[in-house]
């Protein structure tokens, strides 16, 4: 038998069949192939489009998954021409069960043949497609269907990627990861990999559609290392950005760790890029002893001073200068004097409430999310006290939040966070300030059993002024409960998309109880703070509720009144005020029988909101306590609507924050 003969009698093989070959010093291969498989392609009943990674497995349990572009091309010797059952899995998605409780479908394979399964969408945000490794379109290329990458089945000879980091710089994408697999040897790249790709519009593909990778490649053609002699061990590039150098040169500088397997970091360095030889060299190194924690650094400018915010609670001038330097380094911290934490002889700054009290503090010590817990359990801090706590929404109950990345959004006008959870979990909260308040979340991305980690948003994405978002992390078993690895994907980049303004994203803000003018006590979200410029006359978050233009069907919209010098809350307007200053919800549950409430009213965090007033009710201020301890208040019978609990003990606030155009980022 010929080889041709042989090897067209499987689709699997058939792409050898290319009707075009071309060969490069990469050895890439452009291919048309004749299809006879039984194509499927699964779609998200709500978008239409195709759903990658959803695995259809046989009775037999052969397991297959689809490519980026939902598709899977089956040809299975036995199981063609007859029906076979397919049982229909994808994590953050599901198809509804037989009486029998099993989910999946009937198909007859035809060669040539195709058909189309539509799966449920859980997961408020849609997964898009795999950005990293081999086979990402796979299945298309099988099917003779199009793949919008100039290289769609191995780039750069990746097979895995761990944690990504971007930035736009010089007219370009830059892209980062930690380590990498090969295609020809279980060990890769430790040293960093890079690559580039053209900024949507401008040559490069609709972040919907996909990301077009130029790996930057050693003589072998496999993605070389981008921190080649920074010393022995691992180095991890922790973030990314550009600054101007001391002739005003922009340029591309990194924050490196060098470490020797998961312990914390024997040294970390900053790291400038060499544009010629397309490699990072050490600037600085410090002998920083530390776990390595992934940055997304972004910019905002502070009493008209740039900043680039390493993390929300850790900035830098932007400049190299300062970034060269440790002691330019500013903390977000509660830690007294210097700021530094020294073991049992840590103090903590508090007001005259007792509170701990947030500042920025040049060479202080950064809380990292480790540092936090330590103090609590020394007794240092107390449970509430920390600068960022995240809650479920729909349960009240704590989130642990782990690595993630934040962001100004122009469509919400609030800073916004995504960031880890449990293990497989994305959370999406919001904040006036890069700092927060950061309370309430709701999870987004689930994966069952899997891990998903080191999410990263990519502002330079964003479309539609920011009502969609995109955002991607690392797909691994690694720290997880997963009982067998997803060929192809395990260990790779997934691209995920977010719209903005879907209802079940509309959070809690905090309402600020203010000072005003007068003396009198008013209560707003941040936009009434914005108007008035009244930030630093915050004396408390003394509730949360859903900002103006947020509210939803069962919510009712409360509004600010002038009586007697006093600003008072009713959900009706006064003369001439249509705007209301937030929505909550009303003061009573819906009786059995009545029409369903809200999902917000089933949060365990949601509280009534009471007037109180004194005697000659010269004196009012609004509480979710239902008693105070001041005395010559009395509280009104009856709430006046129901809000959500402030569950934190601080007021921590980075209010001198502006953000800067996305240009400037």
């Amino acid at each position: 038998m010929s080889l041709t003969a042989l090897l067209s009698r499987n689709c699997l093989y058939r792409p050898f069949l290319a009707l075009t070959l071309v060969l490069s010093t990469r050895t890439q291969v452009a291919y048309s192939v004749a299809n006879d498989c039984f194509n499927i392609t699964v779609v998200d009943e709500q978008t239409g489009r195709g759903v990658p990674l959803v695995e259809l497995r046989t009775v037999n349990n052969i397991a297959l998954w689809t490519d980026s572009n939902g598709i899977l091309a089956f040809d299975e010797p036995g199981l063609m021409g007859r029906e076979v059952y397919f049982h229909v899995a994808s994590d953050g998605y599901e198809y509804a069960p037989d009486g029998f409780g099993n989910r999946g479908v009937r198909l007859t394979p035809t060669r040539g043949g195709s058909a189309t399964i539509q799966i449920k969408r859980v997961n408020i945000a849609e997964r898009l497609y795999r950005v990293t490794g081999q086979g990402i379109y796979r299945d298309s290329v099988l099917a003779g269907r199009p793949a919008p990458l100039k290289q769609p089945v191995l780039n750069g000879q990746v097979m895995g990627q761990d944690t990504v980091i971007a930035t736009p710089y010089r007219g370009k994408i830059y892209w980062f990861w930690g380590d990498t697999e090969r295609v020809s040897y279980p060990l890769g790249n430790f040293a960093a990999s890079g690559a580039t790709s053209e900024p949507p519009g401008r040559g490069g593909l609709d972040p919907g559609v996909g990301v077009d990778l130029t790996y930057f490649v050693d003589a072998s053609g496999f993605s070389k290392p981008m921190c080649p002699d920074f010393g022995e061990g691992l180095h991890w590039i922790e973030g990314v950005m550009t600054v101007p150098d001391e002739s005003g040169n922009e340029r591309l500088v990194a924050r490196v760790s060098s470490q020797k397997g998961l312990a914390p970091a024997y040294a970390w360095h900053l790291a400038v890029f060499h544009d010629e030889k397309q490699v990072f060299e050490s600037k600085v190194k410090w002998d920083i002893t530390e776990g390595h924690d992934s940055s997304h650094p972004f910019r905002a400018r502070v009493n008209g001073v740039e900043y680039l915010y390493l993390y929300p609670n850790w900035r830098v001038k932007a400049d190299l200068k300062s970034l060269a330097d440790l002691e330019s380094y500013e903390a977000f911290t509660s830690v007294a004097g210097d700021g530094k934490v020294i073991g049992a002889a840590t103090g903590i700054d508090r007001d005259a409430e007792g509170r701990a009290r947030y500042s920025w503090k040049r060479g202080a010590t950064r809380l990292s999310p480790g540092r936090i817990p330590e103090l609590i359990s020394a007794g240092k801090l107390k449970p509430g006290e920390s600068w960022m706590q995240l809650h479920d929404f729909e349960t009240g109950e704590t989130v642990g939040a782990a690595r993630g990345s934040v962001s100004w959004n122009g469509f919400r006008q609030r800073w916004i966070m995504i960031v880890s959870g449990r293990p497989g979990e994305i959370w999406f909260a919001e904040g006036d300030t890069p700092s927060g308040p950061w309370v309430y979340a709701r999870r987004v991305v689930s994966h069952d059993h899997y891990n998903f980690y080191n999410p990263t948003q990519h502002p330079f994405f964003d479309q539609d002024g920011g009502r969609l978002i995109y955002f991607e992390g690392t797909y691994t078993a690694a720290f997880s409960a997963a009982k067998q690895k997803t060929p192809r994907y395990d260990y790779n980049q997934i691209m995920y998309r977010l719209a903005l303004e879907d209802a079940r994203l509309n959070l809690p803000v905090p309402v600020y109880r203010v000072k005003g003018a007068g003396g009198a006590t008013r209560y707003l979200t941040r936009e009434g703070i914005e108007r008035e410029r009244w930030w630093n006359q915050i004396e408390d978050v003394a509730f949360f509720a859903l900002a103006p233009g947020r509210g939803r069907g069962g919510m009712i919209p409360i509004f600010e009144q002038k009586e007697d010098g006093q600003a008072l809350l009713r959900d009706t307007p006064s003369p001439g005020r249509t705007q209301p200053i937030f929505f909550a919800l009303p003061p009573r549950t819906p009786s059995a029988g009545a029409d369903s409430s809200p999902p917000e009213d089933q949060s365990a965090d949601v509280t009534p909101l009471y007037d109180y007033r004194d005697a000659g009710e010269h004196r009012r201020m609004y509480s979710t306590r239902p008693n105070l301890e001041d005395e010559s208040l009395r509280r009104s019978a009856e709430p006046i609507c129901r809000v959500w609990k402030n569950p934190m003990r601080v007021l921590a606030l980075d209010a001198e924050a502006k953000p800067l155009p996305l240009s400037n980022q």
